[in-house]
């Protein structure tokens, strides 16, 4: 897919006010690690994950949606009358239905013309949202598109700490480290027309992959029946998912590269979804993209699922380490196995 009328007008987000440590988790394990003999400080070790964050309990997604999605339009000269879609991509929502979208709509005004809906897959929901807006404004359907998003993560940490205390056993611990890595936040990403507004980072194009056989990898659930099937429960083969997931992540990069023809030394930074250090090093090497040019935020984030990675670009601009005519590469990966990766002209 490539692009020639689109841009990535703004970012805006937010944080929440909590912030939870490795340590302070690892203190209510503190049974378990005894049980087991495990010795403190290993969820950092193991991650790289110093911190992340929490909402107040109660707190509702399309809050933190509206928050993110006001400061991106404050950020812009666009309108909320003018905005021709507004996506929500998370895979936290308020309800079964309405569509979360609809709550953010509202709080931000849009009229009623609006293409208004959410997206659900895992955490390339805010990517997917991108990409569907980005269609809209290259085919002339809209001139402006927001996609929203706000994940939480205490509600699943602190029923995994319940289940993890309660069975005291090694093989559940191993398969919920990936859900104790989760953190909270909300990101919304302003598309506009070139017509409209071209200053700001134009899209170039991108690439998506897949390899469902490996749908079973990581799921949080139950299902959605009426009644659900059980208890809210997340569970990940981390060994498999970083295994089958950069093998996936080397063909969509070679297709990715071949797709937008850019050179050996392309792309100048990169911007990846926020899974952990071990992730982080092997993904780099696998691909061959040094280091330096890789820009993170999981140390103090971390996985906030969909947030992740537009959250870390809007920093990342923030702090200067992306500047005009870079060429970035947003690289993102999620449950299912889906790989979707996007090229931006800073």
């Amino acid at each position: 897919m490539k692009y020639s009328k689109v841009y990535i007008d703004s970012f805006g987000y937010e944080l929440p006010p909590n912030v939870v440590t490795s340590d302070d988790l690892e203190k209510r394990l503190d049974p378990l690690y005894e049980a087991l003999r495990i010795q403190k400080g290993q969820l950092e070790v193991l991650t790289g994950i110093q911190e992340r964050r929490f909402w107040d309990p109660g707190y509702r997604m399309h809050e933190g949606a509206t928050k993110a999605g006001q400061k991106a339009i404050q950020t812009s000269d666009i309108s909320p009358e003018s905005i021709g879609m507004l996506i929500y991509g998370g895979v936290c929502r308020d309800n079964l239905e309405p569509a979360t979208a609809c709550a953010v709509s509202e709080a931000l005004g849009l009229g009623p013309e609006t293409h208004i809906y959410d997206v659900s897959n895992a955490c390339l929901g805010v990517l997917n949202g991108i990409v569907q807006v980005a269609n809209a404004i290259e085919l002339g359907q809209i001139q402006a598109g927001l996609v929203v998003s706000c994940e939480s993560a205490r509600q699943i940490i602190d029923s995994t700490i319940d289940r993890l205390l309660a069975a005291k056993d090694m093989n559940l611990f191993k398969k919920t480290i990936a859900t104790l890595t989760g953190g909270s936040g909300a990101v919304a990403v302003l598309l506009t027309a070139g017509s409209v507004s071209n200053q700001g980072h134009r899209l170039i194009g991108g690439t998506i992959r897949s390899a469902t056989q490996h749908h079973k990898l990581c799921r949080w659930g139950p299902d959605t029946g009426i009644p659900a099937s059980g208890l809210h429960i997340m569970e990940t083969d981390s060994v498999g998912v970083l295994k089958n997931g950069v093998t996936l992540g080397i063909e969509t990069f070679g297709a990715f590269r071949k797709a937008l023809a850019w050179p050996e030394d392309k792309p100048d930074k990169i911007i990846c979804h926020q899974v952990g250090s071990t992730h982080q090093n092997t993904i780099l090497e696998s691909i061959g993209i040094p280091k330096e040019k890789d820009f993170t935020t999981f140390k103090y984030l971390g996985n906030i699922g969909t947030v992740s990675l537009p959250i870390t670009a809007a920093i990342a601009s923030e702090r200067e380490f992306l500047v005009s005519d870079d060429r970035v590469g947003f690289f993102g990966i999620g449950s299912g196995l889906n790989c979707l990766m996007l090229g931006i002209e800073w």
